[in-house]
């Protein structure tokens, strides 16, 4: 089937803007409303769901279209950067050491949860509808959903990486994307409305959640002790370590990568575990962090009194907005056994964190941000740790990049065993 492509509406993206920036505006001056309708609403639906959702409806009614936009590129290379500064310029790694193991624990349940998902999600499929998930050559459907576990692991570079190495059908990728989006979205939507009744949910799981209390308290009193009423000189200074940061990870960003595939074929070679060593968003990520990380041991830390990390919210949540123009809610239902199969998937993945933090009593937060490091990346890690509490931004932060560390190895064990799988049909 030939995809239509229809123009939007809009396809000025500084008008697309304002209207995100509209979506915004409204989003966050109606859910500071704490009675009536919006106090009601927002207890249900939280805020950052509803940041994705206004402009996923935007683009689902045809007013503007992720197709005919570079915002999303904008946002995720120059803000996302900027942000991972601004979140991690306070960071007290030392307090998030005390965290223990759990938070790492539930990151790589998350990873196997996508391996061993996958495969399990083709032969229950293939039980009902066993043309869903087969196909001959470079049509099988496998190869297709290698490049969702490596987006769902990794991130971009890592989905990249496995079009690349399986050639998956070209004309078939955008479905992929598509369940890439919708099931993602809405296994964030669930995190996100669980992260409202998290104390319901820790009870349940009796987990010991006193070192997040503490982390929480000593972030909250570092920045009541520094916060000031900041200056011009302050926001200048914030815009002078944000960005001149961005630079400095994209230059060294570019250069490492294109060094590194130059200089190893394990790099260069797509098929390789080390083929994420050659992404310039990963060193761009990683840089940027490292930088934040680097000036939190400097006196550039007090500038959280300013409100650093509040700039670097707002820059996290236009690209939130930028992601939710990818999802087109009219095609949810276009291919429906492809999107059972992206449900089963994550449902696995879902269950399998549910069953290890009961079993180890992990604290909600370990399991929604462990989550999200896989299937969202550093995009959306940061913003639901950020859900629980500012102080814990950074952990969704340093969770994320691990996620592009493991991506490229744990997607090509899984679309292995896909292969096993629908060998098996």
């Amino acid at each position: 089937m030939q995809e239509t492509i229809t123009t939007p509406l809009i396809t000025n993206d500084t008008v697309v803007f304002g209207l995100l920036a509209l979506c915004l505006g409204f989003i966050f001056y109606t859910s500071s409303i704490k009675t009536g309708f919006w106090g009601k609403f927002y207890g249900i639906v939280p805020a950052v769901l509803m940041c994705y959702l206004l402009p996923a409806i935007l683009s689902s009614s045809g007013v503007i279209s992720d197709d005919s936009s570079n915002l999303y590129f904008v946002a995720s290379r120059y803000l996302l950067p900027a942000a991972l500064v601004l979140m991690t310029l306070s960071i007290d790694l030392k307090a998030i050491s005390n965290l223990g193991s759990k938070a790492l624990i539930m990151f790589l349940t998350g990873s196997a949860g996508i391996i061993i998902g996958g495969p399990i999600a083709i032969l229950i499929v293939s039980v009902f509808s066993p043309e869903t998930v087969g196909g001959n050559d470079f049509d099988a459907t496998w190869r297709g959903l290698s490049t969702i576990a490596g987006s769902w692991i990794g991130g971009g570079a890592n989905q990249a990486a496995m079009l690349e190495i399986f050639q998956y059908n070209p004309e078939k990728y955008g479905g992929m994307v598509l369940i890439d989006i919708v099931v993602a979205n809405v296994w964030m939507a669930i995190i996100l409305l669980g992260a409202g009744k998290s104390q319901r949910i820790d009870a349940w799981l009796q987990s010991d959640t006193s070192a997040i209390e503490r982390l929480k308290i000593k972030v909250t009193a570092f920045s009541e002790r520094i916060t000031r009423v900041p200056t011009l000189k302050d926001y200048m200074m914030m815009l002078f370590f944000a960005f001149t940061a961005v630079g400095i990870a994209h230059f060294f960003g570019d250069y490492l990568s294109a060094l590194l595939k130059e200089t190893f074929t394990s790099v260069s070679d797509k098929k390789s575990f080390l083929s994420f060593l050659g992404s310039a968003f990963f060193w761009m990520v990683v840089l940027a962090t490292g930088i934040g990380i680097a000036l939190s041991f400097t006196k550039a830390k007090n500038y959280e009194g300013a409100g650093a990390s509040k700039i670097g919210g707002m820059f996290i949540y236009i690209l939130v907005a930028t992601i939710g123009m990818k999802m087109d809610l009219g095609k949810v239902l276009e291919n429906p056994g492809l999107i059972a199969v992206g449900f089963i998937w994550i449902s696995i993945h879902a269950g399998l964190l549910i069953l290890v933090a009961k079993l180890i009593k992990a604290p909600y937060f370990f399991l929604a941000v462990g989550s999200q490091a896989n299937v969202g990346g550093a995009a959306s890690a940061p913003v639901v740790a950020a859900e629980f509490h500012p102080s814990l931004t950074s952990v969704g932060v340093l969770l994320a990049v691990l996620g592009y560390v493991v991506g490229t190895g744990g997607a090509l064990l899984c679309a292995y065993l896909m292969e096993v799988a629908s060998g098996l049909n």
